[in-house]
């Protein structure tokens, strides 16, 4: 017997966009392909999402939620005081909560990314927003300004390294980053 509850049909079909935009890119996402991989009916899924762009939109709303649930829960993870939501953004970009590189969330937000920018970048404004509030969160947190925007332009670099995969950084490369981070937030503690 299943011990996992029954997944609603609208997660199904969220969870069939994003391995679809994974495995083929937005040009492979289609109603018919998503209903398919969904297992639902066609006009099942037009119950929920009325067009590609609605699926879209969908996946990014809900990628935007678990970011900001993630990323409030690796904030609380940290230690209080200053530096406290600089170390949760180095945290989160070496591999210390689920969606960070190596996660399958990760590489399913990439390929989010990628489809919703490539469809409409007006798409992104979910994620923007969610971004948006991070960095406000990075730049009061008792730390520079420029310190903190070391931090968000280094985890951001990493991001959109895996993102576009333009280049893999070494072990070596990620240790002597990681480090260079640690050091600038000690050095301001």
């Amino acid at each position: 017997m299943d011990s996992h509850p029954p997944t609603d049909a609208r997660t199904r079909i969220l969870d069939a966009v994003e391995s679809i935009v994974l495995a083929r890119g937005v040009g492979g996402l289609t109603l018919d392909a998503a209903a398919k991989e969904a297992g639902v009916s066609k006009g099942g899924l037009l119950y929920h999402f009325g067009s590609k762009e609605a699926l879209l939109t969908g996946v990014m709303e809900r990628l935007s939620v678990f970011v900001a649930a993630e990323f409030e829960a690796n904030v609380a993870r940290q230690p209080a005081g200053p530096g406290r939501v600089a170390r949760a953004f180095i945290a989160w970009a070496f591999g210390e909560a689920d969606c960070s590189p190596g996660h399958d969330h990760h590489d399913r937000a990439a390929a989010v990314f990628l489809a919703a920018f490539h469809h409409d970048p007006a798409l992104l404004d979910p994620m923007r927003a969610q971004i948006g509030r991070m960095k406000e969160m990075l730049l009061n947190d008792g730390i520079p300004h420029g310190a903190a925007m070391i931090v968000m332009t280094a985890t951001d670099g990493l991001f959109m390294a895996h993102l576009f995969g333009l280049y893999r950084p070494t072990e070596a490369d990620i240790r002597a980053l990681r480090a260079s981070l640690d050091a600038l937030l000690e050095a301001r503690a």
